[in-house]
C-alpha cells in the first residue's frame, strides 16, 4: 500500500487558458475485513487522482500498484497532463515491476484508474483512464454516471447480452479482468474527456468498494455527503460495513468553483 498525497479541503488551480478551477479531495484506503495485505495504492495530488489495485500476490500485488502511483506522482505539481504523460508513467511502472520484491515468474500487475486536470484543444477538461476493473464515476445534478468501462470477462458478457448486469455483480468469474498494467506487457489504457463543470463529483475506486455498495449506494452517499472527506469516509464506512472483502480504497475529488478567463 503506498498512499501519495491527502485531503484538501479547498485548492485553486490556476490552468494555461487563465481558468480557475477551486478543488477539494479526500482520499482514503483500508485492508478490509478478510485481507491480510492491502494491495491498493492511491495519489491524490493535483493534477492528477488516481487508484491502483496490485494482483499477482501479496508483495507483487503491493509493488506493482505502489511502482503505478509512484511513476504518476512524478507530474504530480504541474497545472496539466496529457495522455502522453499517462502513457510514458504507465510504460515506466511497468519496467519498474520487472525489478521488484516477490515478483512471481507470471509476474506483478495491477489495475490502475483515474482523473487528471488537461487540455483538450486548448479548453480545460478532466482526462479520465483506466486500465481493469477500478472505476471511476461523476455525480453532477444528482445523476451518477460510470465513466469507466470495466475490462473483465463479466464485463464483456454484458456487452454481448448474454448475462445482465445484475448478474454480473454475483457471478464467479467476476474477479477476472482482461487487461492490467504490467505482467510483461505494454500497458494499453482507456481515456475518455469531460468537461470540468462547478458543482461535479468524482469518485475514483478500487472494485472493493464497488463489490460491496450497488450504483444507488454509491449515488446515496454521494449526494448525502456535503464535503468531499464526508463522502469519502461515508463509502469507506459503507463497504466495510457490507463485508468488506477486498481492500477498499476510495478518492473524492469536488469541483468548488470554476472562474473562465477574463476577456
Amino acid at each position: 500500500m503506498t498512499q501519495i498525497g491527502i485531503g484538501n479541503p479547498r485548492h485553486t488551480v490556476l490552468l494555461p487558458d487563465g481558468t480557475e478551477v477551486t478543488l477539494g479531495w479526500s482520499a482514503l484506503t483500508d485492508t478490509g475485513l478478510r485481507r491480510e495485505v492491502n494491495e491498493d495504492s492511491y495519489l491524490a495530488k493535483p493534477p492528477i487522482f488516481a487508484v491502483a489495485d496490485g494482483m499477482g500476490g501479496h508483495a507483487a500485488g503491493d509493488f506493482a500498484s505502489a511502482a503505478v502511483v509512484t511513476r504518476l506522482a512524478e507530474h504530480a505539481g504541474k497545472i496539466v497532463v496529457g495522455t502522453p504523460d499517462i502513457d510514458q508513467a504507465l510504460r515506466l511502472a511497468v519496467q519498474d515491476m520487472g525489478r521488484g520484491k516477490g515478483v512471481t515468474d507470471e509476474g506483478s500487475g495491477t489495475t490502475v484508474t483515474g482523473a487528471a486536470l488537461g487540455s483538450i484543444s486548448g479548453e480545460p477538461a478532466w482526462i479520465v483512464f483506466n486500465i481493469g476493473d477500478s472505476r471511476v464515476y461523476r455525480l453532477i445534478g444528482g445523476v451518477l454516471e460510470q465513466l469507466t468501462v470495466d475490462h473483465s470477462i463479466v464485463q464483456e458478457l454484458v456487452d454481448a447480452g448474454q448475462i445482465t448486469r445484475e448478474e454480473a455483480e454475483t457471478h464467479p468469474h467476476s474477479n477476472v479482468i482482461t487487461r492490467a498494467v504490467g505482467f510483461h506487457e505494454a500497458p494499453l489504457p482507456d481515456y475518455r474527456a469531460i468537461a470540468i463543470e462547478p458543482g461535479m463529483r468524482l469518485l475514483v475506486c478500487s472494485d472493493g468498494l464497488t463489490k460491496e455498495l450497488t450504483a444507488y449506494g454509491i449515488r446515496h452517499f454521494l449526494t448525502s455527503n456535503p464535503t468531499a472527506d464526508a463522502a469519502a469516509h461515508q463509502l469507506l464506512d459503507a463497504a466495510l460495513g457490507n463485508g468488506g472483502r477486498d481492500n477498499v480504497t476510495v478518492v473524492v475529488v469536488d469541483v468548488l468553483k470554476v472562474t473562465p478567463p477574463a476577456p
